[in-house]
């Protein structure tokens, strides 16, 4: 198949309703031989896109729009210092490297290692789940936060290792739960069989147009150390 490479922002942010274009990234899952990667540190996107340009296969690119400051600011900033996006700290600015070195598909990257649970997402997801890893360390509750980067292939082995040791998994995904990333990594833990407590974050339904209800609805920092403390009951 001849290579092609497709640059695609994605997710939810100020007010775009049933605009959510999120889905695109579970083509990979449907389509053969298509790949979707997803950067969530600032670090990572380079490598990312040099890998999606030299595969042979078609490959897209995905792009949180809360991510990047030049979407921010087509989605309402525009200068303006009034509009805010909730977007974590770590999640705003982060170093880059010097060189440029690709990033294989399928490798996902564990930003914090813990006992307790593990936490599994993508995106700026990624960036709400290390503000969650901080507030249950002063519980006692140590996780592993897994940056997955790439979609499709999906980095299964990295998981599976993972939740093998924390015997917990909390997977926080903006996407649509039905049919879509969360259920695909749950199904890979079990084929392994691996004897765990499983716990979801993701949008159960349309994506309303009022921002008081969009962030209602997709899931929060508050949200996330809910279920982790759920899934910590014995």
């Amino acid at each position: 198949m001849r290579n092609m490479m497709f640059a695609q922002a994605i997710e939810d942010a100020l007010a775009y309703a049933m605009e959510k274009d999120s889905r695109i990234m579970v083509l990979g899952e449907d389509v053969h031989m298509l790949r979707v990667n997803l950067y969530s540190c600032f670090g990572d996107a380079d490598g990312l896109m040099l890998t999606a340009i030299e595969e042979s296969s078609p490959v897209i690119f995905c792009e949180h729009k809360l991510l990047a400051d030049y979407w921010r600011d087509y989605l309402g900033s525009g200068g303006r210092d009034t509009v805010s996006y909730n977007v974590p700290e770590q999640g705003q600015q982060g170093a880059v490297p010097d060189t440029e070195e690709s990033i294989p598909l399928g490798k996902a990257k564990i930003l914090r290692n813990g006992s307790d649970i593990t936490i599994a997402s993508v995106g700026v997801g990624v960036h709400r789940s290390l503000e969650v890893a901080v507030l249950l360390d002063k519980k006692n509750i140590r996780s592993t936060v897994i940056d997955l980067r790439s979609v499709a292939p999906l980095a299964a082995e990295c998981i599976c290792k993972s939740v093998a040791q924390t015997k917990r998994l909390l997977v926080v995904d903006e996407d649509y739960e039905q049919f879509g990333l969360s259920g695909e990594i749950a199904a890979c833990v079990q084929e392994n069989e691996i004897n765990f407590k499983y716990g979801r974050l993701c949008t159960k339904v349309t994506i309303p147009y009022s921002r008081k209800l969009e962030e209602e609805t997709l899931p929060s920092p508050e949200k996330i150390v809910n279920k982790a403390l759920s899934l910590m009951k014995d």
